[in-house]
């Protein structure tokens, strides 16, 4: 019987461990295209700006 409860053990701490590795490349994938995004949204910002000064000036 202990013998099955470590076996059960095994098995669930290295489906854990898969788990949490899989989530660590997800959250650094996430990451990235969380920073790609915001370039964009700052380079989108920028150009706006610029066409509102431009509609300013007239």
């Amino acid at each position: 019987m202990n013998a099955e409860l470590f076996d059960k053990l095994e098995t669930k701490i290295s489906e854990l461990l898969a788990r949490h590795s899989a989530l660590k490349d997800e959250n650094n994938r996430l990451a990235e295209e969380n920073q790609q995004l915001q370039q964009e949204r700052e380079g989108l910002k920028e150009r706006i700006d610029a066409i509102l000064s431009k509609f300013d000036d007239l």
